[in-house]
């Protein structure tokens, strides 16, 4: 497992558009990577980790032990299938008491969908801020306060393929009317701060780049 974001500048990926600058609260950076054994077994493989990126209702699934699931609903909040767009919502259910204002749900809204590459390099990345219950708009559903953002990046390097998850500006969520969402959101904010949301992303990370998933 790496730390750094050498290969989000190397990319051409815009660090102010992919990551925010950390400014205040939590930040958590995650980052696995596997090695194919030549170039077109990294492109196939990356092919396939990048299908598991954007197939987001399956995250789940291929994340072994991750105890949160994952919907993707349109901007009405309505569940729906294809790939994730710009104005989609991610539906989250945690374990524990849910939220009030989000019907027992956490909510993120996706704010960019995009990929790119070129025959030595490719990436693709999804970043999503915390927002209201689109069915309800009754302030922001989720134990984060809005202004945090998680961006999720697939990228290949040569043979190099890598899986990250990035956290900025992780504060809890306490300015919801309802008393009851208030303290909820401050427990699990300061659980996932404190290193449980990192355990749970690696296995997410760890599910993107399987290779006994990709040939399968």
């Amino acid at each position: 497992m790496r730390n750094n974001l050498s290969g989000i500048d190397n990319m051409n990926i815009s660090n102010s558009q992919a990551l925010p600058p950390q400014q205040e609260g939590g930040q958590a950076d995650i980052v696995e990577t596997v090695r194919a054994s030549d170039n077109p077994e990294a492109r196939r493989f990356f092919v396939q980790a990048k299908a598991r990126l954007f197939d987001i209702a399956n995250w789940s699934n291929i994340s072994e032990g991750i105890s949160a699931s994952f919907t993707l609903t349109d901007k009405y909040g309505e569940i729906k299938a294809g790939l994730p767009k710009v104005g989609d919502h991610i539906r989250i259910n945690i374990p524990g008491p849910g939220s009030l204002a989000g019907e027992g749900y956490d909510w993120v809204r996706i704010e960019i969908v995009e990929e790119m590459g070129e025959p030595d390099w490719e990436f693709c990345f999804i970043k999503v801020r915390p927002s209201e219950d689109p069915a309800k708009k009754e302030g922001t559903a989720h134990f984060f306060e809005s202004q945090a953002t998680s961006t999720f990046i697939i990228r290949r390097e040569g043979t190099l393929l890598v899986a990250e998850i990035h956290g900025r500006n992780e504060k809890p969520n306490t300015s919801s009317k309802w008393l009851t969402d208030n303290i909820r959101n401050l427990l699990v904010s300061t659980a996932a701060t404190s290193g449980l949301a990192k355990i749970q992303w690696q296995k997410l990370a760890k599910g993107l780049l399987n290779f006994q998933l990709a040939m399968s």
